[in-house]
């Protein structure tokens, strides 16, 4: 890993490295999601399926492309049964940790006969996209599903690319089934969301879709909003690490590994105080990368996106943590949860040299959809909220009216907006 010194041009040149990431940027792919989504609308079902013959391999009909009940019941036998038990307990974590995030309606009325409130309802069918193919990704099922089962959500139908013997992973169609989808469909890719987007003869169109997936996934999301709600557009994964002298630099090492080898796109970033620890991570992660399965994925991550950045002081690493967001923040100091308190931006903070990311992304119970690209700036993680919407209440007598009346009909003259003023003063022209 490259080590730089941290200074106001250094953190420019790697906010500048990382925002490139962005699938914003990805504009080369945009006609061909275009295509397959117009597609999608125009013929249906046959689209789908023959995206799903050329990107797949699959042979998939209306009468094969909902999961039946025997295939799941398959997936349990083929499962391995302390799989299913550790499947079991993160569901266990996930749940009881989104339980906590509801919130309820809630109304406040006045002597004076008004009512003002706001009343909160789930959404009523929310769509779940789970990467296929070479990936194999159960933890997402949970936690896309389980918030929205917390939330309340009616109707939860997931999507996921098939094998090209048309078959799903077992052990994401067990999560599925223990999560609580409703129904299952063998489509991937753009043509997959633009059918839950639009709805087509065998997939119902939802009201909302979440879940990660490629380029083209993540570009058909973008495609879609406004038709329906989405998640996010959700870019490489990315940890960064502020640690000082008293951190262990294999730990360190390890977690940013860990990151760098989902995708040659993942960041992976130390920013310590320590020009020894700086070493020593180099160090182990070198060694670490030379025996790991995906040591080709891992380098070229952190050839283009790894760095050490060596900070004066841990004010000046805290600043750039915060102008970096990444989606994993862990704090690895001698006053880990002082810290804490410092940072702004960051999708999930670990604190502590036990608290490794891989915690967060399998078990402990809070999301792992988390913002990337520097969107913890102003997104949150996936929870309860994202799969409920508000409506407001509002409730006045006439006694209520008549003292403002003639003030909201004065604000309304001043838009010139004559008829909001009449709708009001209506009411009272017998007065």
């Amino acid at each position: 890993m490259r080590t730089l010194r941290l200074n106001s041009e250094t953190k420019t040149d790697i906010l500048n490295s990382l925002l490139k990431r962005s699938p914003n940027n990805y504009t080369e792919y945009e006609s061909r999601v275009d295509g397959i989504i117009a597609d999608v609308r125009n013929r249906g079902d046959a689209a789908v399926f023959a995206y799903t013959k050329q990107f797949d391999g699959a042979d998939i009909t209306a009468e094969t492309v909902k999961v039946t009940k025997e295939e799941i019941l398959e997936a349990y036998q083929n499962v391995d049964e302390k799989l299913l038990a550790v499947i079991r307990k993160a569901k266990e974590n996930i749940r009881a940790y989104h339980e906590k995030q509801r919130r309820y309606s809630w109304f406040d009325s006045q002597e004076n006969g008004i009512i003002l409130g706001q009343k909160l309802t789930p959404l009523q069918t929310v769509g779940v996209y789970v990467p296929g193919g070479k990936a194999v990704y159960p933890s997402s099922v949970l936690m896309n599903v389980i918030p929205a089962k917390a939330a309340g959500v009616s109707r939860i139908i997931m999507t996921t690319p098939p094998g090209a013997d048309g078959k799903v992973y077992a052990s994401t169609l067990v999560a599925a089934k223990e999560a609580g989808v409703d129904e299952i469909y063998k489509a991937g890719g753009a043509q997959a969301i633009a059918a839950m987007a639009f709805g087509v003869e065998s997939i119902p169109k939802v009201d909302k879709i979440v879940g990660p997936g490629n380029v083209y996934v993540a570009l058909a999301k973008k495609a879609v909003f406004g038709y329906v709600s989405i998640d996010s557009i959700a870019g490489p994964s990315e940890i960064l690490v502020l640690a000082d002298e008293t951190a262990n630099p294999r730990f360190v090492a390890a977690d940013l590994l860990s990151q760098a080898e989902h995708d040659e796109m993942a960041s992976a970033i130390l920013i310590t105080t320590s020009e020894t620890l700086a070493q020593e991570v180099s160090r182990e992660a070198e060694q670490f990368t030379a025996r790991l399965s995906r040591k080709d994925i891992i380098q070229k991550s952190l050839d283009q996106y790894g760095y050490i950045l060596l900070a004066d002081t841990m004010e000046d690493a805290i600043e750039a943590a915060n102008d970096i967001a990444s989606e994993h923040l862990e704090i690895v100091t001698k006053d880990a949860f002082e810290v804490m308190t410092k940072i702004r931006n960051a999708g999930a903070i670990f604190i502590g040299e036990y608290s490794c990311e891989p915690l967060g992304d399998y078990f402990a119970g809070p999301n792992h959809v988390l913002p990337t690209n520097g969107t913890a700036k102003f997104f949150s993680p996936l929870g309860v909220d994202d799969f409920m919407k508000k409506s407001s209440i509002i409730s006045y007598g006439r006694d209520a009216l008549r003292p403002v009346y003639q003030d909201i009909a004065q604000f309304a003259e001043c838009e010139r907006l004559t008829a909001h003023a009449n709708s009001i003063r209506v009411r009272f022209e017998k007065e």
